[in-house]
């Protein structure tokens, strides 16, 4: 039954989702409409949506001249629309197939970027040098059993005044049930230490299905998430929550400017994203 708790070794759930990211790759590169990076200020939607809230917090007002690691990073078309607002980024990710992708962009686009193989968990260990920026948005904590060792990377990777930045889905989202009629609580909002046990062919956009169908992933409550950041020593400067999001999470959602909604009726029931800003002191 798919959002069922279930015990499972961190490395064997790790690798189930390993397989099934690399299954994602093709197409995701086909889904993402990649040509649009021809144009050279074309930035993706994610980072067209984030940029402002980022730049405004930064202490120079801008990307520009700073160094940004980008943590689960994909395919890199937020990586490269980053760099493309003036940073210098490396992007992290698991998956060798997903950054062979993201290095052929960079290249087709003319921009220069540094790809990373490595887990999140083990970044800091992995990527050389220090940042001025750690950022990761939009699908990325609930792939993640350990929170603590998490936020310890985005410390290790930040210089001194750095500034780390996440947009991700929000917890009381994904505790709704995408299927149901109405806005109706399904799945667990706080975590217990188990994973959530999903199988589904399809990815979250285009066609097509996925060789390796099995997933885990494991809920996080804000307060686990804000927690984990404050417990590594980031302080908090920056927290809000939206009414969108970048993909179809349920299919009652309607296409509204930047993404997705619930029906309007319900827009102000429940949020669907939430942004933190942090900073290393």
């Amino acid at each position: 039954m798919n959002g069922r708790n279930v015990d499972i070794e961190w490395q064997a759930a790790r690798d189930a989702n390993h397989d099934n990211w690399n299954d994602r790759v093709p197409l995701h590169e086909t889904a993402y409409g990649l040509d649009a990076f021809d144009d050279p200020n074309h930035l993706s939607d994610v980072v067209r949506d984030d940029l402002p809230v980022l730049s405004r917090l930064l202490p120079s007002g801008s990307l520009t001249g700073l160094d940004l690691c980008h943590l689960q990073c994909h395919i890199g078309t937020d990586t490269i629309s980053l760099a493309r607002a003036g940073a210098t980024v490396t992007g992290v990710d698991f998956s060798a197939p997903a950054l062979a992708v993201a290095a052929e962009l960079a290249s087709r686009s003319g921009t220069e970027a540094t790809w990373v193989e490595t887990d999140v968990l083990d970044a800091r260990n992995a990527v050389s040098g220090d940042f001025d920026v750690v950022y990761t948005s939009i699908g990325t904590i609930t792939w993640l059993a350990d929170l603590d060792r998490w936020a310890a990377q985005i410390v290790g990777l930040l210089r001194p005044g750095g500034t780390f930045f996440i947009r991700d889905g929000h917890p009381a989202l994904y505790a709704l049930d995408e299927d149901a009629p109405t806005l109706t609580t399904r799945y667990a909002y706080f975590g217990d230490g188990r994973a959530q046990h999903w199988d589904d062919e399809s990815t979250y956009v285009g066609d097509g299905t996925v060789a390796h169908p099995r997933t885990y992933e494991w809920p996080h409550p804000l307060s686990e998430i804000i927690g984990a950041l404050l417990r590594a020593g980031l302080r908090l400067i920056h927290f809000d929550e939206g009414r969108t999001l970048p993909w179809q999470f349920s299919p009652r959602m309607v296409d509204v400017p930047g993404g997705f909604a619930w029906p309007e009726a319900e827009r102000n029931l429940i949020p669907c994203t939430y942004t933190i800003v942090a900073r290393k002191d």
